[in-house]
């Protein structure tokens, strides 16, 4: 998913079927204040704001006697000063430990000393996100004197003296703490303490409102019976009614089951999403990362992918059971991507932060553009092989393990000839200027041997196909490879592997459909595809971040991304199907509702993204836990949203 633009400088280190209340017969007067369980339930809202962001406010409120901050610093720099001794000025150096095989990028000069006694010195912001190196030069002659690798603190003093020893030809490089750093990481620390407090709150008051003694006060302290009809309903054991279908599906009008797992998934990858996007406290590991490797913000577009593609496999199969013919389905899948694409392209454009947009640099690829061409393709496949009805089948056959995959090889097929088509254009296309099968970064990255071939054959096709004005002009790679060629994420090349994300969670889909009564057979297939597709990505990437043969990559959106995600998805999905539709543990709140209404929140979210209560201006900008506070609580509202539209019977389907 696109990341907005980057803050740093990079020459700088810097089932919605609720249950039937079974409500016994009260007197009608009970009935007549409906209002009272509306209020009731702001006054929940009210307390669980209040209790989160007492500490947090806490925390950049109270003054901090043990630091001294620099008043030039922002976020996540610190103050370095050079003080040399040394007869000649010296140059600085710097490079980022994230940065593979990088250019040393200058710093700053520190000018000679005046006279013995009097050194020079010159103060730098330094980056404290990553571990750095400083190089340390003499000038004219470049030659390098000293290498100091360290990880910086946010808002630290140091200093880092250069003097000669007794022996003049050898120098002395040493790096002293002047005044610690602040501990940055603590607000969230405090945020997963407070949540995970609410939730331990919530598990207790939900076992203790089922005991008839704590059920039978609550009613007569609250006087209405909307609050049993929440105690049953929402409150208390999940039911399974209904069968899954996604939002880009309407929901099946003879559906026999409902799994509640699947909505929480999405639901789960939905709020990281947002929360990411609103700027996710702007911690380094809640963003997109620079180019290899993975943070938490890569984690949950290709999840909701995946989950899509198992909701494409249960309602298709619904729908063919339900009588609708494959063309009138084909049609709706037609029509439903070409919504979701405009959606995309003239809703939510990121180029409406330019200005009006224009033919001249509408931006073409987006998220939803990705979502909706891998369900184009994904339900164009699934509806060319489904089977309405799975119960007539035989399972005494020697191949019968395998029914989930060989009734639908077809469409494995299909599959398999994009990814070699995958695997052709980006190994063997010839990129002018630019070795071929490259996927590096370009700019200083490779010892600045191919600066402006960010992404090699991807970002290629995407010039050539999109022009340069209609794709992301700011991605993650300017963060530290400081690349100067517009490059997208969501571009062509990347879209073949998309499909195969959703594909996979297409097959996730066929083994619900296909063991659906057989919990245990669904959880151990899912295990082994897990395994399975963690096993490639060890051997595509081995084992490694950088070095491997198709390194783990989300702006590529690289076969070992695929695989590596997809494991995670199979994992995760395996958590949250047992505790959920097998055990019954958990309802799945607060993660269900915003699942059950994904593209609305996904899409509000982006619109209303720069208005109040979603954004106001801070106090100050700088704070970690100032971000921190706006955004979980500009997420924790979507969620209060989804919930509320949940209760209304409100679900935005296109």
């Amino acid at each position: 998913m696109a990341k907005k633009k980057p803050e740093e400088n990079p020459k700088r280190i810097s089932s919605h079927t609720s249950s039937a209340a079974r409500e016994k017969p009260e007197k009608r007067k009970e009935m007549k204040q409906p209002k009272q369980a509306n209020i009731f339930f702001l006054a929940v809202i009210v307390v669980v704001i209040a209790v989160c962001i007492g500490p947090l406010m806490a925390e950049i409120s109270a003054p901090d006697f043990g630091h001294s901050k620099h008043v030039g610093l922002k976020m996540d720099e610190a103050l370095l000063t050079v003080i040399n001794e040394l007869e000649t000025k010296i140059l600085v150096f710097w490079r980022s430990e994230r940065c593979y095989q990088c250019l040393y990028q200058l710093l700053g000069v520190v000018p000679a000393g005046s006279s013995p006694g009097q050194p020079g010195s010159a103060d730098f912001s330094v980056s404290t996100q990553h571990e750095i190196t400083l190089q340390l030069n003499s000038a004219p002659e470049a030659q390098e004197i000293c290498k100091v690798q360290f990880h910086f603190g946010e808002h630290g003093n140091y200093s880092l003296w250069m003097k000669n020893l007794n022996n003049v030809s050898l120098t002395n490089c040493s790096l002293v703490t002047n005044s610690e750093p602040v501990n940055s990481n603590m607000p969230i620390l405090v945020a997963f303490f407070v949540f995970v407090g609410l939730a331990l709150i919530f598990a207790v008051g939900c076992r203790v409102l089922r005991f008839g003694v704590v059920r039978g006060f609550v009613l007569r302290i609250s006087g209405t019976m909307e609050t049993e009809r929440l105690i049953n309903s929402e409150l208390g054991s999940p039911r399974t009614d209904g069968l899954v279908t996604d939002n880009i599906l309407p929901s099946p009008a003879n559906a026999n089951r409902r799994l509640r797992s699947l909505d929480t998934f999405r639901g789960i990858s939905l709020v990281i999403m947002v929360f990411v996007n609103y700027g996710g406290g702007r911690y380094w590991f809640f963003r997109h990362s620079s180019w290899n490797g993975l943070t938490v913000a890569d984690l949950v577009f290709p999840w909701f992918v995946f989950i899509m593609g198992t909701s494409i496999a249960l309602s298709i199969n619904s729908m063919l059971r339900g009588g609708a013919s494959r063309s009138s389905l084909l049609k709706k899948v037609i029509w439903r991507s070409a919504q979701l694409f405009l959606i995309g392209v003239f809703i939510i454009n990121p180029n409406y932060c330019l200005g009006p947009l224009s033919i001249d640099n509408l931006r073409i690829p987006g998220v939803l553009q990705r979502l909706a061409w891998s369900y184009l393709v994904v339900a164009s496949l699934d509806l060319l092989v489904a089977r309405g009805h799975l119960d007539i089948l035989t399972t005494d056959a020697w191949w019968s393990p395998g029914l989930d995959i060989i009734l639908y090889w077809p469409a494995w097929v299909c599959v398999l000839l994009m990814e070699i088509v995958w695997l052709c254009l980006t190994f063997l296309l010839p990129v002018p200027d630019c070795p071929t099968g490259y996927l590096g970064p370009g700019g200083i990255g490779d010892m600045g041997l191919h600066a402006n071939c960010t992404g090699g054959a991807a970002g290629y096709i995407d010039r050539r196909l999109l022009g340069e004005q209609h794709i992301y002009q700011s991605p993650s790679s300017k963060v530290i490879y400081a690349t100067k060629m517009p490059f997208d994420p969501e571009g062509v090349l990347g879209s073949i592997n998309s499909v195969l994300m959703a594909f996979l969670g297409l097959q996730a889909g066929k083994i619900l459909l296909h063991y659906r009564d057989v919990p245990t057979s669904v959880i151990s297939r899912f295990l082994i595809w897990g395994l399975l597709l963690g096993a490639i990505s060890a051997v595509l990437t081995e084992c490694s971040t950088d070095k491997g043969f198709i390194p783990v990559n989300k702006n590529l959106w690289s076969l070992s991304y695929v695989t590596t995600l997809a494991c995670f998805a199979f994992v995760l999905l395996v958590l949250v199907y047992y505790t959920i539709d097998v055990k019954k543990w958990w309802s799945g709140a607060p993660f269900y509702y915003p699942g059950m209404n994904s593209i609305l929140v996904y899409v509000g979210h982006e619109v209303f993204e720069d208005y109040f209560p979603f954004r106001w201006h801070m106090a100050n900008s700088q704070s970690h836990a100032e971000h921190l506070i706006q955004n979980i609580l500009a997420t924790s509202l979507w969620v209060v949203i989804s919930y509320i539209l949940y209760r209304k019977r409100i679900f935005w389907k296109i």
